[in-house]
């Protein structure tokens, strides 16, 4: 089995765990998880033995979005490296998104920006209570375009448009609410609700769940690739912006941003 840096890969069975391995960072994304990702859920689409895989992170939390060491290198890019580095996470969030087989999020504590977009292209989502959800790009000048993508689709233009705009972070309950995830297990039961959901997909015909995940994609996969690029081109123009530069600044500093009107 190959080795990772930053995940973990498990396969027992027909099943497959995909382990986010940063704990001490917080699962946070950046480049080498973002390739290794890819990487990983491309072996497991071509392995005829997995029907179903899960996606967790070690630790306390899912993924608290981009590491610090990444958002630092960020105001060092130029726009086609900033370009091809946003379109290589809208990438990997098309992967899973198209993926042929189920993919279930558990989802243990924090799962914020860019880790919540990964998190919500996963076709099913559970999570404990103490989960958090949310999008607060905008609160640090930074803006969650790669993820509106799916998230207008899957929980509609007004609540999509309620936690971007905001930036709010949310509870596991609330995000069952709004539609963003399907299950929320008390600790004491969160695995056994996996197990249970994963013995269900398991026991599907697996072609039968392959052609009824095409039925989202048919229509829509071409549409999404072309806004993945376009959404692409908006966070690499944005990421030049003096707002942007401000609000990493203050984030990284730990200070109020002093907005420009």
């Amino acid at each position: 089995m190959k080795s990772y840096q930053t995940i973990k890969v498990e396969i027992q069975e027909n099943f497959a765990q995909v382990i986010l391995n940063r704990p001490e960072k917080r699962n946070a994304l950046n480049k080498v998880m973002v390739e290794e990702l890819k990487t990983a859920f491309s072996g497991l689409e071509n392995n005829k033995k997995v029907r179903v895989v899960t996606l967790r992170g070690a630790g306390k939390a899912f993924c608290s979005g981009a590491d610090l060491g990444y958002l630092k290198e960020l105001r060092n890019f130029d726009y086609q490296k900033n370009f091809e580095d946003s379109l290589s996470l809208g990438k990997l969030f098309l992967q899973i998104y198209s993926f042929s087989k189920p993919v279930i999020a558990v989802v243990n504590g924090p799962a914020l920006a860019g880790g919540c977009g990964l998190a919500s292209v996963c076709d099913l989502i559970i999570a404990r209570p103490g989960a958090k959800f949310g999008y607060p790009e905008v609160k640090i000048g930074f803006v969650a375009a790669l993820v509106s993508a799916f998230l207008k689709r899957q929980i509609g233009e007004r609540k999509a448009r309620e936690l971007l705009l905001t930036g709010e972070i949310i509870t596991a309950e609330q995000a069952l609410q709004y539609g963003l995830i399907n299950k929320v297990a008390s600790d004491e039961n969160l695995e056994k609700e996996v197990h249970e959901w994963m013995r269900i997909l398991v026991n599907n015909g697996p072609q039968a769940m392959a052609t009824t995940k095409r039925l989202f994609l048919d229509l829509t996969y071409q549409e999404i690739e072309t806004e993945i690029k376009a959404l692409s081109e908006i966070n690499a123009k944005f990421r030049s912006t003096e707002e942007f530069f401000e609000g990493i600044s203050a984030f990284l500093e730990k200070r109020t941003p002093n907005w420009q009107s």
